[in-house]
């Protein structure tokens, strides 16, 4: 595929205006002098389905032509970009499938339904992910969104740290999770296009590190098997999101589930907000490495708030 541009990022923001909120951007001084600097909270868990994903599926969606869309679209998804999806063809009144794992969150395949999407499940192994898909390409004529390595897609997340820079002025750093890379390879061509003396931090789970290893040694390491609380970031990274993030020259910091699940705490506590443990990892890594980020002003990308209290609860981790 075509590596998506800055052009392709403003393209993006244009296009999803009329559909996708502009959220606001949240400050806590008590977490700010733990972290030891100033930090910009850009609170895409407030965005439409309650993640950033709704960026890049609404920019998929409504690129698409007229005689392609009518076809629909099709993902496979462990919840949040497939939810995103589905509301996205809805605003368009187009049709969509998800494959999602027998694993995936119960509370996120119900808002997939609800948007009005078709659900069909598989194995929790991403060739019977990509096979179901695959099979409903073949009978339905649906275009694949995939979730992280569509040019569309990675576009759309994007947009995001736009708004960010365009509310908090200058940054110094910018801190996003990593999973598929998706939102940080989206947030590395903003920047470059935007704020090239702004640094990008990825957060990645320790458990699912496989986005640390590969920029560490230069290839793609895909043999990881994730073990963590963050469901939203077990994805392996993408080709074309490794290759953006690897020219960027970007740093990766992981954190383990505890530090995750504290940093959660910590953003109800003093902030009165709800976020995933996808969404908690940014600032865990931040507080993890205090001689980072310290006395800069840092924007912190709080990715998600589909968190799966119940599972939490039951594991004794919330």
């Amino acid at each position: 595929m075509q590596l998506p541009t800055f052009d392709d990022v403003l393209d993006a923001a244009a296009r999803i205006a009329p559909h996708a909120h502009v959220t606001p951007v949240l400050r806590a001084r008590s977490i700010d002098a733990l972290a030891g600097c100033s930090l910009q909270f850009k609170a895409e868990h407030l965005q439409r389905v309650g993640a950033f994903k709704f960026r890049g599926a609404c920019n998929a969606v409504w690129a698409l032509d007229d005689a392609d869309a009518a076809h629909g679209v099709v993902t496979h998804s462990s919840g949040n970009h497939g939810a995103a999806l589905a509301l996205a063809a809805l605003s368009r009144g187009i049709p969509c499938h998800v494959v999602t794992p027998a694993d995936a969150v119960p509370g996120k395949l119900s808002a997939i339904v609800g948007y009005g999407a078709a659900l069909h499940r598989c194995e929790s192994t991403l060739a019977a992910r990509e096979a179901a898909c695959d099979t409903m390409q073949r009978h339905t004529g649906a275009t694949l969104v995939h979730p992280y390595e569509d040019a569309r897609v990675i576009a759309g997340q994007g947009t995001a740290v736009l708004e960010l820079l365009a509310a908090s002025g200058p940054l110094d750093t910018v801190v996003v999770p990593v999973g598929g890379g998706g939102l940080a390879a989206g947030t590395a061509i903003a920047l470059g296009g935007r704020a090239p003396g702004t640094r990008l931090v990825l957060a990645e789970p320790a458990g699912a590190d496989d986005a640390a290893r590969s920029l560490a040694t230069g290839q793609r390491v895909t043999d990881v098997v994730p073990d963590t609380v963050c469901d939203g970031l077990r994805a392996t990274i993408g080709r074309p999101n490794f290759e953006i993030l690897r020219a960027a020259g970007v740093e990766v910091v992981t954190v383990d589930d505890d530090a995750v699940l504290a940093a959660m705490r910590l953003v109800w506590l003093r902030m009165k907000q709800l976020v995933e443990p996808s969404a908690a990892v940014a600032l865990a890594a931040v507080l993890a490495s205090p001689q980072r980020f310290a006395g800069q002003r840092v924007g912190v990308i709080l990715s998600g708030g589909n968190a799966d209290l119940a599972a939490l609860v039951r594991a004794g981790r919330a």
